[in-house]
């Protein structure tokens, strides 16, 4: 799963690193600490021609159209890769509404025996994590003069199996999911506005959690401090290893 990351880029970093235009207005904000809630940068297409990228912002939990309040993005920062094509709260976004969330790590938290030990997950050549993502459009319904607000989802599909070795060892010892990162030859047809049928959409999701673990091949694991596990804590120094080495 995916319930924190780190995204320490400016905005025409981002802008530059998808080729992607940025409107008047939006403004990525660094954050080492990102919560779901929060306001992130998403890359989407808005015009259907294949290529055309747009930095939009979003609040992180995704809010289908027939939402009845906030509350249901505290339960929608992911979404499950193998089911998104048919629940109700995903299946529409899956279709036409398809995002990456970039990110330059993400934590996971290892279960110690009663304790829960940071650790953060990012590429050891320090690039970006291109997250797949859904995007939704959603009008709250007790305000009709309200603006709409977009939301955003980080898909997740299964670690490593145990036995595999290397960093995806390490990633199947500290959690049965991971958020799915999706590769360069994948992204023009996933940001791509184009409609897709049921079948189309959860082909393209097949191709890319199958290339999950040749990308995470690459990443790097290690402990951090508690400090990340207070939202209010947010700076560089929480992505700072631990000297103690990891039990993996």
């Amino acid at each position: 799963m995916c319930g924190r990351y780190v995204l320490a880029r400016a905005t025409g970093d981002l802008a530059a690193a998808y080729d992607a235009d940025v409107p008047a207005g939006v403004e990525a904000r660094q954050s080492w600490n990102i919560a779901p809630t929060s306001t992130v940068p998403i890359i989407r297409d808005t015009d259907g021609s294949e290529g055309h990228r747009e930095l939009s912002t979003a609040r992180w939990g995704l809010m289908p159209g027939w939402a009845k309040d906030l509350k249901q993005s505290y339960k929608t920062f992911n979404a499950r890769s193998e089911t998104a094509a048919e629940k109700p709260t995903f299946r529409a976004a899956v279709r036409s509404k398809r995002a990456v969330i970039p990110a330059d790590a993400y934590y996971e938290w290892l279960k110690d025996g009663s304790k829960k030990r940071p650790h953060v997950i990012r590429p050891a050549d320090g690039s970006l994590i291109s997250f797949a993502g859904l995007y939704e459009w959603w009008h709250d319904p007790s305000d009709e003069d309200g603006e709409e607000l977009m939301s955003c989802t980080i898909l997740t599909g299964p670690s490593p199996q145990p036995g595999s070795g290397g960093v995806l060892e390490d990633l199947a010892g500290l959690h049965d999911r991971i958020p799915l990162p999706i590769s360069g030859d994948l992204m023009d047809a996933w940001l791509s506005a184009e409609k897709l049928d049921k079948e189309e959409a959860s082909g393209l999701i097949d191709h890319i959690r199958g290339e999950a673990n040749g990308i995470a091949s690459g990443w790097e694991v290690y402990e951090v401090g508690q400090a990340v596990g207070n939202v209010r804590n947010n700076d560089a120094s929480l992505v700072v290893p631990l000297e103690s080495e990891t039990p993996f």
